[in-house]
């Protein structure tokens, strides 16, 4: 599938590492549609209890979690991302959207 117009437009990606159960992960869920809704961006989200996520596990203590890269088409989230851990603002998330879209 190849990415809308829009999302061409707004050259960031965020991961949303989440596990069930998690009221920090539900506060994060809005946090990212409040921002979402002043600048669209890719969006993923990752259970890192599922199985075949072995490779997030080490999230598992730390949820929620997010990456935010530049946005490239069929490009999976690097651990060299960008991050946020736990509690965080709107202007933390938009911060790092900025940094990330001057990445070359």
């Amino acid at each position: 599938m190849l990415p809308s117009r829009c999302l061409l437009q707004h050259a960031c990606k965020i991961t949303l590492f989440t596990r069930a159960n998690c009221s920090l992960c539900d506060s994060a869920r809005l946090v990212l549609s409040h921002v979402w809704d002043k600048r669209p961006f890719g969006y993923t989200e990752v259970n890192v209890m599922e199985p075949g996520q072995e490779k997030w596990k080490i999230y598992e203590f730390d949820t929620p979690v997010i990456h935010v890269e530049k946005f490239k088409s069929g490009h999976e989230t690097a651990t060299a991302a960008r991050k946020l851990m736990h509690r965080f603002k709107e202007a933390e998330v938009e911060k790092l959207m900025d940094e990330a879209g001057n990445d070359a």
